[in-house]
């Protein structure tokens, strides 16, 4: 895993611009984050692996900077020339781009940012990157590792902290929705090989299948009041969906780890 001073591996670099808005727009509305970036002496930003081009960077330091203003905003990649692609695009001190793996360039962020870096890696490694980032994140910072197809329809993520996985996040573009399961293919390593009879997480993504199927008459009055019945039927099952309503209603979905670990 290290590469010089650096440690991880390259990532195959696919980048397309909004890829990642539904993470970012989870980051820029959660009050945990927002507490932490609020309270941070330095509220220092990391995004890892952004691939190829920046772009999805740059969003990034967007998004957050129109809701916190103070926020510095860090894209770290291995390969020397996608830093250099990526350079004409930081305005520093708030957005720059820099060579760096999971060492984090020797930074301590209070979030960072890793999405589409970790499929390419066995699932026995995933534990030991996890260690390595947030062994380098400021007291109390957070960790969201995460997949996404090529477009950014379809999302989910982990958030952890220094103590471990926190929550499971699935995010939807409802309109091209066919069922929930089909996030299955994109879940974060951890679990993506855990979709299987027995697992908690498949039996999670067959409960959401269920109920969307059994939720198909509430179509007529909109795909978001499906989704909405749904969520209401999962919650009804005694399963603890974390957040509210407003992120609902987003086509996002987000649950304790422990409700959805690998057995």
């Amino acid at each position: 895993m290290a590469r010089g001073k650096y440690l991880g591996s390259p990532t195959r670099g696919t980048t397309n611009p909004n890829r990642l808005r539904r993470v970012d727009r989870w980051l820029t509305a959660s009050p945990r984050v927002s507490t932490l970036l609020r309270h941070a002496a330095d509220p220092l930003v990391v995004d890892l692996g952004y691939g190829a081009s920046g772009v999805t960077t740059v969003e990034l330091a967007h998004r957050l900077r129109a809701v916190h203003p103070r926020v510095r905003v860090l894209g770290l990649e291995l390969d020397p020339e996608r830093v250099a692609a990526a350079r004409p695009l930081a305005e520093p001190p708030w957005l720059d781009f820099r060579q760096g793996g999971f060492e984090l360039a020797g930074t301590a962020p209070i979030v960072v940012r890793a999405f589409n870096v970790l499929r390419q890696y066995a699932e026995e490694d995933v534990a030991g990157a996890w260690k390595l980032i947030l062994g380098q994140v400021a007291p109390g910072g957070l960790l969201v590792e995460g997949t996404c197809d090529e477009i950014g329809r379809l999302s989910s993520w982990i958030t952890l902290s220094a103590d471990g996985p926190l929550s499971l996040t699935v995010s939807y573009h409802l309109r091209t929705l066919d069922r929930p399961s089909t996030v299955a293919e994109r879940l974060p390593k951890s679990l993506i090989h855990h979709n299987v009879p027995g697992e908690p997480v498949h039996e999670f993504l067959s409960l959401l299948d269920s109920y969307w199927l059994a939720a198909a008459p509430h179509q007529a009055f909109g795909v978001r009041f499906r989704w909405l019945r749904m969520v209401e039927q999962v919650r009804a099952r005694g399963w603890p969906v974390l957040d509210g309503p407003r992120r609902w209603r987003l086509g996002e979905l987000t649950v304790p780890w422990h409700t959805v670990a690998p057995a």
